[in-house]
């Protein structure tokens, strides 16, 4: 999925002749951290709240203040992941999205992010997570791949987190079972380390607890 897809008109954009009061409106109407200041289609930056309120012309247009605003953004070709790596690096709601030619062409909201993050790692499919302990050199998807399709499963997402200054993996496994129990049984047998594994009732319990998580943070 590249970034020019999740474009969404729901938030608003601020022109370089808007002044510092009506940024702050707008930040508080829409509930955002951050909103793309533009001069047409060139891209000024961003301005979050604390920066409005550095502003000491309040009337004054906000392209007279370029040092407050923000420069960052993603090409239009660049893929969710990189969104979210960079919303998470400068803690954005909004991530701009400029063309080949660095010319404005919207915004994704953190929003649109997670939905299509949700989608990606099959949320919203019926199943049970599985999470492995590995060290990096023994770990192959194609092994793993297989004992679960020995148990007439299929995995629908595969995730890994990398655990710093050490050679261990954590795979984060979403598979199309709700009974796991004989594929945990098997990983067992060939001798994995399984830290977690959640049946659907305990995971969805979890996920309403880390998307809760996620509001509150985006909210904060």
């Amino acid at each position: 999925m590249r970034a020019a897809d999740l474009i969404s008109d729901e938030i608003p954009t601020l022109e370089g002749e808007d002044n510092a009061l009506f940024a702050m409106q707008l930040l508080d109407e829409f509930k955002m951290k951050q909103l793309p200041v533009v001069e047409g289609n060139d891209f000024l930056g961003l301005i979050s709240e604390s920066a409005v309120l550095e502003i000491e012309e309040a009337e004054g247009p906000l392209k007279n203040h370029l040092r407050n605003l923000q420069m960052v953004y993603v090409q239009q070709d660049q893929h969710v992941y990189d969104l979210i790596r960079i919303a998470a690096e400068f803690q954005l709601s909004a991530i701009p999205i400029l063309d080949n030619e660095n010319k404005y062409m919207g915004v994704v909201s953190v929003y649109c992010m997670i939905r299509e993050l949700s989608q990606m790692a099959s949320v919203n499919q019926p199943g049970g997570i599985v999470v492995l302990e590995l060290n990096q050199n023994d770990y192959s998807l194609i092994e793993i791949a297989q004992i679960v399709e020995g148990n007439d499963a299929k995995i629908l997402s595969a995730n890994i987190t990398s655990q710093p200054e050490t050679q261990k993996l954590e795979l984060t496994l979403k598979i199309n079972h709700t009974n796991i129990d004989a594929i945990i049984q098997t990983f067992n047998r060939y001798d994995y380390i399984i830290s977690a594994s959640y049946h659907e009732s305990n995971f969805d319990d979890l996920l309403k607890d880390r998307y809760e998580e996620l509001m509150r943070y985006i909210n904060f």
